[in-house]
């Protein structure tokens, strides 16, 4: 299966039926088996913009295995900066960051994320670009 990672926004429209992304989002999943990967940045960030109802619902789904949520560890943190550093012209955020630190780690490069604009100038180790998969 297929490891992808995963930003907050698809997160954000899969969990708010409401949201203009949440068709697009579903049906790239449900015709796309695979493992979405991501951060506790990114799940926090995606926590604090759903709504109340919706909230404890996408922690279920966490929790049941509907994403695998990665710690970057103590070293994890100099990384971020320097990413934070590099891009600050953006600005970066530590979620956008803590998934390029990711995606480095586990050496993946296709993303599910709606913020195409950003990650189409976050290079990955070696200057690779991220494959944006929506």
């Amino acid at each position: 299966m297929r490891n992808i990672v995963v930003d907050t926004g698809p997160l954000v429209a899969l969990f708010s039926k409401r949201d203009r992304d949440h068709g697009r989002v579903a049906g790239f999943l449900a015709e796309n088996p695979c493992l979405l990967v991501t951060t506790w940045p990114v799940a926090t960030e995606a926590w604090h913009l759903l709504a109340e109802p919706a909230r404890l619902g996408f922690m279920r789904w966490i929790v049941a295995g509907g994403a695998a949520v990665f710690d970057l560890g103590v070293d994890g943190g100099a990384k971020v900066l320097e990413l934070l550093e590099k891009y600050r012209d953006r600005p970066m955020d530590v979620a956008d960051a803590s998934l390029v630190v990711l995606a480095e780690r586990l050496e993946i490069s296709e993303i599910l994320t709606i913020d195409r604009a950003d990650f189409d100038v976050y290079r990955l180790a070696r200057g690779r670009r991220f494959t944006q998969v929506l």
